[in-house]
C-alpha cells in the first residue's frame, strides 16, 4: 500500500473496523451502517469504526454517506475516492485506513448480512485463525451464473495452482496482522482473490448464504475478463504452454516434411496436398496470433506496473480530522 494510507492511519488503535465500498449503493448504505453499528456494538461496545470508500458512484452515496458521518463522526469515515477504480482496488484503500485489531470486510448491499461479524468472530475465537471468509454452499442465481462462476474457479485453480477455495464472498473477518500482510503486495493490476490466498496465514472458511437484493455487475464477458487478469497475475503457464505448443507442432512438422521426402524419393507420386496446405497455414495462423495475443496480455500487465500509478487517488476524506 503507498504511504498515503499508512500516514492517515490514527495512533490510536481501535478493536474494530468495518470497511465496505460504495457503488450505486445509495439504498442500502442508512440500513447497512445502522445494523453494522448494532453487530459492532454487540462486540466491541464502542471501540469501532466504519470505513466507506465511495469508488466514483454515479448515484448520491456520497451524500448519504457523508450525512451518516456527520451524524455520527466518531465511528463513520468516508473515503471519497476522485473516480472509479474499481471494487478491488477500492476494497484494498479501504483496508490502508482501516486501523482496527480486526477487520470486517463486507459488502454494503445487504446480500451479505451485517450480523456475520457476530458469527465470525466467534469462528474466529474457537478456530484461533487470522482468517474467516464467508463460502457459499451453492451460489446464489441461476444456471447460467452458478456454471459461470464455477468454470471461473476451474480454470483460476488449473491454470495458477493456488487451491483457491470456491464461491466465496467478500465478507471476511481479518486479524491486524493479516491485514499489514496483505497491504504489503505492491501490484497495480490486482486480483482480489488471489492475494487473499497467497498471502497465506491460517485461513477458514464459514459457511453462509447470500442474499439476491440486487442483479449482479458481473456479467460473463466481466468474469471472463477478470479469469484472464487473473490467470496472468498469478501465472505464467500459458507462456509454458506456449513453448511446448511450439514444440510439439515443430516436431509434428518435422516428421510430415520426412514423409514427404521420403515420398518422392522413392515413389516419385505428387501428392495432391491443397487442402492440407491451406489447412496448415489457417491452423499455424491462428496459433501464431493465438500465442502473440498471449504474449501481449502479459507485456501489458508489465508495462502497467512499471509505471507505478497509485492504487487510487481520495479527493477527499471524511473523518480523523479530515
Amino acid at each position: 500500500m503507498n504511504n498515503l494510507h499508512q500516514e492517515k492511519a490514527p495512533s490510536k488503535r481501535l478493536k474494530l473496523s468495518i470497511v465496505s465500498t460504495l457503488y450505486c449503493s445509495a439504498p442500502y448504505i442508512e440500513e447497512f451502517c445502522r445494523r453494522a453499528s448494532g453487530a459492532a456494538s454487540c462486540l466491541v461496545g464502542d471501540d469501532y469504526e466504519i470505513i466507506l470508500v465511495n469508488d466514483g458512484s454515479p448515484d448520491n452515496s456520497l451524500e448519504i454517506a457523508v450525512n451518516l458521518h456527520n451524524q455520527d463522526a466518531g465511528h463513520i469515515i468516508v473515503v471519497d475516492l476522485s473516480r472509479n477504480f474499481g471494487h478491488h482496488k477500492a476494497i484494498m484503500t479501504g483496508l490502508g485506513y482501516a486501523s482496527g485489531d480486526k477487520v470486517f470486510l463486507i459488502d454494503v448491499d445487504l446480500e451479505e448480512e451485517p450480523e456475520w461479524l457476530v458469527s465470525f468472530s466467534e469462528h474466529m475465537e474457537r478456530e484461533h485463525c487470522d482468517v474467516v471468509y464467508g463460502q457459499q454452499q451453492k451460489r446464489r442465481g441461476g444456471f447460467f451464473e452458478r456454471w459461470s462462476g464455477e468454470l471461473f474457479y476451474l480454470f483460476f485453480n488449473a491454470f495458477s495452482k493456488l487451491n483457491v477455495a470456491p464461491n466465496q464472498v467478500t465478507a471476511r473477518l481479518m486479524t491486524r496482522r493479516y491485514v499489514d500482510a496483505l497491504l504489503l503486495h505492491r501490484e497495480r493490476e490486482i486480483t482480489i482473490l488471489g492475494l487473499w490466498h497467497i498471502t497465506g496465514f491460517h485461513q477458514t472458511p464459514h459457511s453462509v448464504t447470500k442474499h439476491a437484493t440486487s442483479q449482479t455487475t458481473y456479467t460473463f464477458r466481466r468474469k471472463m475478463a477478470i479469469l484472464v487478469d487473473s490467470i496472468a497475475s498469478f501465472s505464467a503457464a500459458p507462456l509454458r504452454g506456449i513453448f511446448f505448443l511450439g514444440m510439439i507442432i515443430s516436431c509434428l512438422a518435422g516428421i510430415y516434411s520426412s514423409y514427404l521426402v521420403f515420398n518422392w524419393i522413392f515413389f516419385a507420386k505428387p501428392l495432391a496436398g491443397w487442402t492440407s496446405l491451406m489447412a496448415s497455414i489457417w491452423l499455424l495462423g491462428g496459433m501464431i496470433l493465438f500465442s502473440v495475443g498471449i504474449v501481449g496480455i502479459y507485456l501489458s500487465k508489465v508495462f502497467n506496473e512499471t509505471k507505478q500509478r497509485p492504487y487510487t487517488i481520495v479527493r477527499q476524506l471524511y473523518g480523523r480530522d479530515d
